[in-house]
């Protein structure tokens, strides 16, 4: 039976992905900073950790030869100066953390598959971005994950098989983008931001749960983006949202300077855009089983639960 480490288990991407773990019956351990979420079932054992303080128990690797790396802070929250050090140190922290671990006690780690995010590439109507662009946003979020993303590469250094999701807006009824999009139009109050050109590529957490044990499971390397085959423009998937909930659209854009006032820096994830291609996980056999935002939108929000 396969043992698998996943830090950021008890997240909303990570329940999904301890789910289909258990489904295949692998044993999961995970790591967490708060002692009362540590539980140990049969399959399921959790070890702490604090990345601030390098501690970590050690014994959370035994048995384990891949690791499915998720933590980060969340960068739905408004960034001030400090909390903007805390997105990119809870990632290049904790992955450190990890990284010297399993050099220091020789851990026989054979692959790690961690979290990134298509925020590292530039924002654009225009481009289609692939697994291969070079080019990297100056934005804050472009810093952020071209740091992750180098630190995570140093695990090739150990002989290492290393893979890393590229994720797009993530669509859950339980957490994420989707229920902040979902309240205003509830209420009648739904419009589009800003021009409503700028490209979604988004992602039904289930599918992308299942990309993470599959790229596991397949023993992939390299870069992958986790992000569904058909993104949309924000008024489409606006649109989708209040056609599913059956409410109008009746209220002008949202300007961009009333989001800028409202939530500071963190207003440019409403209006940042990047199509960004799922072509290179299709083409290693991965099945999505949500291609349409009406489709991913109405089985999150069914007719029987609006």
């Amino acid at each position: 039976m396969k043992t698998v480490l996943i830090t950021g288990a008890t997240g909303l991407i990570g329940q999904e992905i301890v789910n289909i773990c258990h489904h295949q019956n692998m044993t999961v351990h995970y790591l967490t900073t708060s002692k009362h979420k540590i539980k140990s079932t049969s399959n399921y054992k959790g070890f702490y950790w604090n990345p601030e303080t390098k501690d970590i128990d050690v014994t959370c690797f035994d048995g384990v030869s891949t690791i499915i790396n998720l933590v980060g802070a969340s960068i739905s929250k408004r960034w001030t100066a400090t909390y903007k050090k805390e997105i990119l140190t809870s990632r290049i922290q904790s992955t450190q953390l990890l990284l010297d671990t399993i050099t220091s006690h020789n851990k026989p780690i054979t692959h790690m598959v961690s979290a990134s995010a298509i925020g590292i590439y530039p924002n654009s109507l225009t481009n289609y971005y692939s697994e291969e662009e070079e080019q990297v946003s100056d934005s804050f979020l472009g810093e952020v994950v071209a740091q992750w993303e180098a630190t995570v590469d140093q695990f090739s250094t150990l002989g290492i098989t290393v893979a890393k999701l590229r994720i797009g807006l993530v669509l859950s009824k339980d957490g994420g983008a989707l229920p902040e999009i979902v309240k205003p139009i509830r209420f009648g109050a739904g419009a589009a931001f800003g021009t409503g050109e700028q490209w979604q590529s988004w992602i039904q957490v289930n599918d992308l749960a299942r990309m993470f044990v599959f790229v596991l499971s397949h023993n992939l390397d390299g870069v992958y983006n986790g992000v569904a085959p058909n993104p949309v423009s924000n008024t489409q998937l606006t649109k989708a949202v209040a056609e599913c909930l059956g409410k109008p659209l009746v209220l002008p854009n949202i300007p961009k300077f009333a989001m800028k006032i409202a939530l500071g820096e963190m207003s440019m994830l409403l209006f940042e855009s990047q199509r960004v291609s799922a072509s290179k996980i299709k083409d290693a056999g991965f099945v999505f089983e949500f291609q349409n935002i009406r489709t991913a939108v109405n089985a999150i929000y069914k007719t029987s639960e609006v």
